[in-house]
């Protein structure tokens, strides 16, 4: 789907690669911009950097009432919805360590608030004939994580419930799209944390991010890429998926002994583990 005279919605757009994606579709010729955030004062103030055609608003993704008005007043403003990219997201530190509470917020973002999304447009978008539905994952998707057990789990979700909605309606001309970073220079990267130093030897900008976002989108592709290595990386994982753990086993071990040893472990830990 070409971006140009669209009109596209963005949760998460008050920063990261949501503020930075609504550029990109203006600047790609999008007729209408529309950048969502639980952040309302965020969002208002980086859709006025990008003139008339964008507009920001207030929109708890955690909440399916907040997705049905945020899709009714774009309807009843902009018009109907073209893409719809559900990009905003959150993380948790730690495993089995992480509270009931915790687990169900970052269920209920990185994963409700993606069903939320196809019950408010799909009806639209099966009607016309047309429509996109972008969401953003992250590697985590498609691999692991280390460190985050409620991310690495709910990403996995999101990657599920986006190929659901490609095999369901890829063929009534829905196109579908889910974006697997790596690490992207963003507010989430915590440079405190060694997981994320780590994230950083090939972390990209925002910017980078957004353009190869509206690349996948025109050409239509159901993974995007921002990071062309997580494609290399997923296909050792499927070629050999006990090697791989084992891989993956030694590297949250050297994650560890840098921790506790105060070491730095960007330093030391190579960027995918070998299949043995």
């Amino acid at each position: 789907m070409q971006i140009q005279d669209k009109t596209i919605v963005i949760t998460g757009g008050a920063a990261g690669i949501g503020r930075s994606l609504g550029r990109a579709c203006i600047e790609a010729g999008a007729a209408h911009v529309v950048l969502a955030d639980r952040n309302g004062e965020g969002a208002m103030a980086a859709a006025a950097e990008l003139g008339p055609a964008a507009r920001g608003t207030a929109c708890d993704v955690s909440s399916e009432e907040d997705v049905q008005s945020l899709v009714s007043e774009t309807l009843r403003i902009e018009g109907p919805v073209d893409i719809f990219v559900s990009n905003a997201g959150v993380t948790a530190k730690g495993g089995l360590d992480c509270s009931n509470e915790q687990w169900q917020q970052i269920w209920d973002i990185n994963v409700m608030s993606r069903v939320y999304a196809a019950r408010a447009v799909i009806p639209g978008m099966l009607e016309r004939g047309s429509g996109c539905i972008v969401q953003t994952a992250s590697a985590a998707g498609l691999l692991t994580e280390i460190g985050s057990a409620p991310y690495s789990v709910t990403k996995h979700a999101d990657l599920a419930f986006a190929e659901w909605l490609s095999v369901h309606y890829g063929r009534q001309g829905i196109q579908v799209s889910c974006v697997c970073p790596l690490g992207v220079e963003t507010d989430m990267l915590d440079e405190d944390d060694p997981v994320h130093k780590f994230l950083y030897l090939q972390s990209i900008t925002a910017d980078e991010a957004a353009n190869s976002i509206i690349r996948g989108i025109e050409a239509a592709d159901f993974l995007i890429l921002p990071h062309p290595d997580v494609l290399e990386f997923f296909r050792r994982k499927a070629a050999d998926y006990s090697g791989w753990l084992r891989g993956m086993q030694r590297l949250q071990q050297k994650f560890g002994a840098a921790n506790t040893s105060g070491r730095n472990a960007s330093q030391e830990i190579p960027i995918t583990p070998s299949p043995n």
